[in-house]
């Protein structure tokens, strides 16, 4: 292995479990056996089909020592999508664990991939093989839409990864991560890269919960205390809730909080800091494809204003009047302060790029430059403000949902003619999933198959939660759907009733 963790205690913040250092790399050189029992090599790609519990930790790393690349998935897809990321990816093997659905498993058996439960480890007390695992070679590949079509995997190296958190370090120091608490998802970079895996390697120690369940929310406050917690990264979701549910934590170790995957509006981010008793909340930037928090609100007090992103973190920020990577990037693309424009970044966290889509990194890379697909703005202290999003993504709670996954299931439907997808604005989660589409008829038993097809082939997070029925979808001049004119021509038509559709015919 090129580095040599220096890993801090692992504990599952609910359950009271506790891994002390000494107990992580015990479980690791466990797994190690095993892995190299099963034949796992340099540059071998390992599923691992579960998250935020212990183990998941303990398999990453056994995996990075012997060269493999780690490739977290959400454990909530059908069968039907594990198998396109399988067809996809190739993995060598799957990590299921005790709360993997049989029929996912029979599902990944037979695709060919050897599936391993995570407690299945081994004891040998054989020599375990040397490191494998080079700077450049891939370290982790976080799917980030596809899932139902043609996935689209970020692929970073260890040399990305630890640039990330080198940056970090500089940016942000570790004092104030000494007791980190990540109740976000460990499938994607957000909750794996930055809000674990940064502090936890680094030897602080790391509290995890299972993601994004409105019962821990409701208990925050208390868990902050239970566990003296000083430091947590979260989504706006979490705060819709937690500041009208949760008491507030009266032990005082939270010494600062991220909010990231969208920006914070200047209300919510004044009452976030009434409810934890610091002023140390920031705003944190973060994009998978250059490993997640890439700026923040560092640098001083903060005033919080709607959309204020704040100074890169180890990251070059410019915006430009120009998303086309096929341009020049000279100074005749760069917007004045105050003008809006194009985000770009420029950092050594960057992505190597899409797995096996060339055509894609080109589209958003062009000599070290990111192009992130947000609009903004740099104001005259050279802080980012975000006014905007291109791109097509739905953020519901900080979870991503591409609405072609959505779409490319709906298109399968042989009765469905046209669909699209988009998003809703949700007073919980902040975005939803709406859904417009044209059926060749549009009786009640079509609509119910359709349904039903959906449920069968999609994650639960990923179903609409409104759907029209639509004689055709707009388009502009060269045929491309526009999702926000279909979005807007949808809110004068009556949606279906759901509730109804979903229940079973009689």
């Amino acid at each position: 292995m090129f580095f040599h963790p220096r890993v801090g205690a692992l504990v599952e913040a609910t359950s009271g479990r506790r891994w002390e250092p000494t107990d992580v790399l015990r479980e690791v050189d466990r797994r190690i056996r095993r892995y190299a029992r099963h034949g796992l090599g340099r540059g071998d790609r390992v599923f691992l089909h579960f998250g935020n519990r212990l183990e998941f930790f303990a398999e990453l790393l056994a995996v990075w020592r012997l060269g493999g690349c780690v490739v977290p998935i959400d454990a909530r897809l059908t069968p039907f999508e594990l198998e396109t990321l399988v067809a996809a990816a190739s993995p060598r093997c799957c990590v299921t664990d005790d709360g993997t659905a049989p029929e996912v498993v029979r599902a990944l058996g037979a695709t060919g991939v050897t599936v391993l439960d995570t407690l299945d480890a081994d004891d040998g007390t054989e020599p375990l093989p040397p490191g494998q695992s080079r700077l450049d070679d891939d370290a982790l590949i976080l799917f980030t839409s596809g899932s139902t079509g043609n996935p689209k995997g970020v692929v970073h190296t260890h040399r990305s990864l630890l640039a990330r958190w080198t940056t970090l370090q500089q940016s942000l120091g570790l004092e104030v991560f000494a007791r980190t608490l990540c109740l976000l998802p460990t499938h994607f970079g957000h909750g794996l890269i930055c809000n674990c895996l940064y502090p936890w390697l680094a030897g602080q120690d790391l509290f995890i919960t299972p993601p994004f369940r409105p019962d821990l929310i409701m208990r925050l406050g208390t868990l902050l205390d239970e566990h003296r917690i000083t430091f947590m990264s979260s989504v706006p979701s979490v705060w819709r809730v937690a500041l009208k549910m949760a008491r507030a934590p009266q032990g005082g170790s939270l010494r600062r909080v991220h909010v990231g995957s969208a920006p914070l509006s200047a209300s919510l981010w004044e009452d976030i800091r009434r409810w934890t008793g610091t002023p140390d909340v920031l705003n944190a930037y973060g994009i998978t494809e250059t490993g997640s928090w890439v700026a923040g609100t560092t640098g001083g007090p903060v005033t919080p204003t709607d959309g204020l992103v704040g100074e890169g973190w180890g990251a070059t920020i410019q915006v430009r009047n120009t998303a086309d990577t096929t341009v020049p990037l000279g100074p005749d693309t760069e917007c004045a302060p105050g003008d809006a424009g194009y985000v770009w970044l420029k950092t050594p966290a960057l992505m190597k790029g899409y797995f096996d889509r060339d055509d894609l990194t080109a589209q958003v890379v062009a000599d070290g430059w990111f192009m992130t697909g947000d609009i903004g703005l740099l104001d005259d202290r050279g802080r980012l403000h975000l006014r905007g999003r291109e791109r097509d993504e739905i953020n519901k709670g900080g979870l991503k949902i591409y609405p072609s996954d959505v779409d490319a299931v709906v298109e399968r439907f042989d009765r469905a003619s046209d669909v699209c997808a988009f998003a809703l604005d949700d007073p919980a989660y902040g975005q939803n999933v709406g859904i417009a589409v044209v059926l060749t008829d549009r009786e009640d038993g079509t609509v119910r198959e359709l349904h039903q097809w959906m449920k069968r082939h999609l994650a639960e997070h990923k179903m609409p939660v409104r759907w029209y029925l639509v004689d055709e979808i707009p388009r502009t001049s060269r045929g491309k759907v526009n999702r926000d004119a279909v979005k807007q021509a949808c809110e004068a038509l009556t949606p279906l009733d759901v509730a109804r559709i979903a229940a079973p015919a009689r």
